[in-house]
């Protein structure tokens, strides 16, 4: 079963021509149907992050929360290449690590940090992390993304720092301590390791480890030609006003999703 989003018209785009529509996310969904909207934006996303390069060797996860059992996750299996997921892989995990659903085992770092981010933040869905060039790269800098840009406004006051590394995460206190210096934001920086990111849909969550990625190769770029101008505190919280939330997030995904499940239809099986 595939379930695609409703065509309804759009408000904040202003007054449309009758008959134009964009696509937004079906509601009132049946909790069957909703475990399937979140499985196939998961393996999506999976194929979407091997396309841009996030994967590296077995690192790299992202998770959504089952919406019959809030304190399970649905979650790629360990050692399998982001580039060949489909929904019938992924695997289900509680929150205390038992396997409910797969053949394959989960990555235990996925495990410690997403289950204590997951148990942090109930609102929550998903989370995204991977370890990606640019965010490991501006991760060793140990600062937050500036307001260079206006993409990067979408995290602007809104992303933390966890600054305490110590090794691979192999216990779920440290992930604790990630979810805390998450906080209420879209996003952390992991200080020597990479990012991760969180949405209230598994669309949004990757649209923004997407453009977070891409937003630090901006500002290492930036830095290295010379000092960058900052955009002022009070233009960068109404530009992430305008661009960044859970809608703006599932939307900003679409194109991406148009033209993977059009090229990799596998993905669904």
């Amino acid at each position: 079963m595939t379930v695609t989003p409703a065509a309804v018209p759009h408000a904040s785009v202003g007054a449309m021509p009758e008959g134009v529509y964009l696509p937004l996310p079906q509601q009132n969904l049946s909790v069957e149907q909703e475990r399937e909207v979140r499985k196939q934006e998961l393996a999506a996303a999976f194929r979407l992050f091997a396309r841009f390069g996030f994967s590296e060797g077995v690192a790299g996860h992202i998770t959504a929360r089952d919406p019959e059992n809030p304190s399970a996750f649905w979650v790629n299996p360990f050692g399998m290449s982001f580039s060949q997921i489909r929904v019938s892989d992924l695997i289900l995990v509680d929150h205390d690590g038992t396997l409910l659903e797969g053949k394959r085992p989960v990555n235990n770092a996925a495990f410690c940090i997403h289950s204590e981010v997951h148990r942090a933040r109930p609102d929550v869905v998903a989370a995204a992390h991977t370890h990606s060039l640019h965010g490991k790269a501006f991760s060793s800098l140990g600062i937050p993304l500036e307001p260079i840009t206006q993409d990067s406004c979408a995290f602007f006051e809104d992303h933390g720092i966890y600054s305490d590394y110590r090794g691979v995460v192999n216990d779920t206190e440290e992930g604790r301590r990630i979810g805390v210096a998450l906080g209420e934001g879209k996003a952390v920086v992991l200080q020597n390791h990479g990012l991760l990111t969180v949405g209230a849909s598994v669309a949004e969550a990757a649209w923004y480890f997407i453009t977070m990625e891409r937003s630090c190769q901006a500002q290492l770029l930036a830095m290295a030609a010379g000092k960058p101008k900052l955009i002022d505190a009070e233009t960068a919280r109404t530009v992430r006003a305008q661009i960044s939330g859970a809608l703006p997030g599932w939307f900003q995904f679409r194109p991406l999703w148009d033209q993977i499940t059009a090229e990799q239809p596998d993905l669904f099986d």
